[in-house]
């Protein structure tokens, strides 16, 4: 088995090196074979120079988008070259490039999967969860995201729906990329992850939870999140599937 990890990376030149350093020491430390994929999309600073030097002594493969497509378009770059590698017993695990999500949760993640889980959640709302340097607006539209979807669309053993710090079998996404092609990753923005969640929702996935370690306060540069954009586009997702467009029904 191989972990491969994904990770969209906008303007992160200070961040990115920190992460691949904690990637490689942590999976060194637990004798795992691994990949990274960072798909640079379209920055203005030195995130793919410094990916580059990286790759001179870790197995890194790189991608880029030029200029800046946002997000979703960089999750799916990414998705569909861990695809073209990853065997389907292979992880792929998802997690920001800005060195707040710890690679150190990773066996914790994996022992999810091999209890059963096709999908692994570091959640924000499990016990033990620990929660440095958020913003109080950031903590509040991430939880009243959860709980909007919660209610409308309860998917069993998930609290978390925003958080992109998840592990998967690249078996699942395989299926889910075949059925739904490119509409796999369709929604713009942070509200992708909350889609992509409720599509292999649809799939069967079984999805279990770890408590997050989220170190934001460690993270150099401002946030890329825009709150408001956020939430019309969470909103316009809800309406969506409320109306049943996206989803198909396998």
């Amino acid at each position: 088995m191989t972990v491969i990890f994904l990770l969209p990376a906008y303007n992160e030149a200070e961040n990115l090196g920190p992460l691949l350093e904690e990637i490689c020491t942590a999976m060194e430390h637990a004798a795992l074979a691994y990949r990274v994929i960072v798909v640079d999309d379209g920055s203005t600073d030195d995130t793919y120079a410094v990916a580059q030097e990286y790759g001179k002594r870790l197995p890194i493969l790189l991608e880029q988008n030029m200029p800046n497509e946002g997000l979703a378009s960089a999750l799916r770059k990414g998705l569909r070259k861990a695809l073209e590698i990853a065997a389907s017993d292979d992880v792929i695990i998802t997690m920001d490039a800005d060195n707040t999500h710890k690679p150190q949760q990773v066996p914790e993640m994996l022992a999810g999967l091999r209890r059963g889980a096709d999908i692994v959640i570091a959640s924000r709302y499990r016990a033990g969860a620990e929660i440095h340097g958020l913003t109080a607006g950031r903590k509040l539209l991430s939880r009243g995201a959860g709980l909007l979807f919660q209610a409308c669309y309860p998917i069993h053993g998930a609290r978390d729906y925003t958080c992109g710090y998840r592990a998967y079998r690249a078996g699942l996404l395989r299926e889910a990329v075949k059925l739904y092609g490119e509409s796999f990753v369709s929604e713009q923005g942070f509200s992708c992850m909350i889609d992509a969640l409720l599509k292999l929702h649809k799939l069967g996935a079984r999805v279990t939870e770890i408590p997050l370690v989220l170190r934001y306060d460690l993270k150099k540069g401002e946030s890329k999140m825009r709150v408001g954009r956020t939430i019309r586009q969470t909103l316009v997702l809800l309406l969506k599937r409320r109306l049943n467009i996206g989803i198909l029904r396998p």
